[in-house]
């Protein structure tokens, strides 16, 4: 069995051969989270007072803001909708010829 160590997330990443379809979905799930955090920070609420707002429970807003959950569409629409958000399907944007894709850490 190989015991290969990896220094950087970037090395595990690339030896997990994501599709660029698993890549979309892993780069939507950490802005949507990072999207809720920021609204219920600027809407300067604690966890525990957005749980009573939103019916959520606090250990599971926690779960989902240190990434350790992937909340559920009616979970996130719970949370952000007495926040004054709400989730949209938008197209994506297509890169300009010439350009290209710039890996994220």
């Amino acid at each position: 069995m190989s015991k290969t160590k990896f220094k950087t997330w970037e090395e595990v990443r690339k030896n997990l051969n994501f599709t660029p379809e698993e890549e979309e979905q892993i780069r939507f799930e950490e802005e949507l989270i990072e999207a809720t955090i920021k609204a219920r920070e600027e809407a300067k609420l604690t966890q525990q007072e957005l749980s009573k707002k939103s019916g959520v429970k606090q250990p599971a807003i926690a779960k989902l803001e240190n990434l350790n959950r992937i909340p559920q569409t009616t979970t996130l629409i719970k949370l952000l909708y007495p926040m004054g958000y709400t989730l949209s399907v938008v197209p994506i944007k297509k890169k300009k010829k010439g350009t290209k894709k710039i890996a994220s850490n």
